[in-house]
């Protein structure tokens, strides 16, 4: 019986894969910098190992922000995962974090409470995080083509710019792991099984959901925005890794589709491009505040339905 609670988190976390992931390989293989089937299988390894070393401090936070019960909670993972389905099914990056979120505070509003710091902290860095994760990229892109641009020959810039590339992916895939996976089944931390169990579980959904990318997806994150060269693209990537890796270890789960968008803009900047596509960026935005607001919404309405039901 107790499995079957964790039907939504699995559920969730294979679509958290399948929409996010495309975040972390998304520029480099719509540049044509490395291949689609590599770049998700080397992502869905380095995902698993991030959630079970660096997960746990995130599992805590979630946890510990609602008291809903474990029938609760199940549901409100189930409403995330309808939310990251319907955000896909439009091709827009939605983040997990909000969905998962928009869904605990939904039900809480009828049936349980929420901790307010906790949802506050949580709040600030959704603000913060495409800020940083533009900073971080600005910052790395001018210190990484100083090296690439000026003490580096041909010969060497190709294959030092593949080698950047998989170690970006690999870092970034791990960083997924570590701060994600926390909105598969961080919210069972007090309830449902040992914490090194959950993140199995929930790393090992997220692998599977990268297996199977949403390329829809992968194509608005990587070409959208601004194209990219091979170089730009890899800095990108390492710029959403170091950003979701910080949050990790403070242990607050981040959208990394704003870490993306912000990546993206910074490598832009740095280059010094200042076009960039307003349309898709204001979709993206528009997945930003929607997807909490949608979640909370479909938690209601399913909640509701339930009640009525039975």
């Amino acid at each position: 019986m107790l499995l079957f609670y964790l039907i939504p988190a699995i559920l969730l976390g294979w679509s958290l894969g399948s929409n996010n992931s495309s975040n972390v390989f998304g520029p480099a293989v719509a540049s044509g910098l490395v291949p689609y089937k590599k770049a998700i299988i080397v992502s869905a390894i380095f995902v698993v190992v991030g959630s079970i070393i660096g997960g746990k401090n995130g599992l805590n936070t979630l946890g510990a922000l609602t008291n809903l019960n474990v029938e609760l909670l199940s549901l409100a993972l189930f409403c995330a995962f309808l939310t990251m389905m319907f955000m896909s099914l439009i091709g827009l990056p939605a983040s997990a974090t909000q969905a998962v979120v928009g869904a605990l505070i939904g039900i809480s509003i009828l049936k349980g409470t929420f901790n307010s710091a906790i949802l506050t902290r949580i709040f600030i860095s959704w603000i913060l995080t495409p800020i940083g994760a533009l900073i971080f990229a600005f910052i790395l892109y001018r210190l990484l083509a100083l090296i690439f641009r000026k003490f580096l020959g041909i010969t060497t810039q190709d294959r030092f710019l593949k080698v950047l590339t998989w170690i970006a992916i690999c870092y970034s895939a791990y960083s997924l792991g570590a701060n994600n996976v926390a909105n598969v089944t961080g919210v069972f931390a007090n309830v449902l099984f040992t914490p090194f169990l959950l993140l199995i579980i929930g790393g090992s959904s997220i692998a599977v959901g990268i297996l199977s990318t949403n390329q829809k997806v992968l194509y608005t994150v990587g070409k959208g925005i601004i194209e990219l060269d091979h170089f730009s693209s890899s800095v990108s990537i390492l710029g959403v890794g170091v950003t979701l890796w910080i949050y990790s270890l403070i242990g607050i789960p981040i959208s990394v589709a704003q870490a993306t968008i912000g990546a993206i803009v910074g490598v832009g900047l740095a280059a010094g491009t200042r076009t960039f596509d307003t349309s898709t960026i204001m979709k993206v935005i528009f997945g930003w505040v929607g997807t909490p607001m949608i979640s909370g919404i479909i938690s209601l309405i399913v909640l509701f339905l339930i009640q009525l039901l039975y």
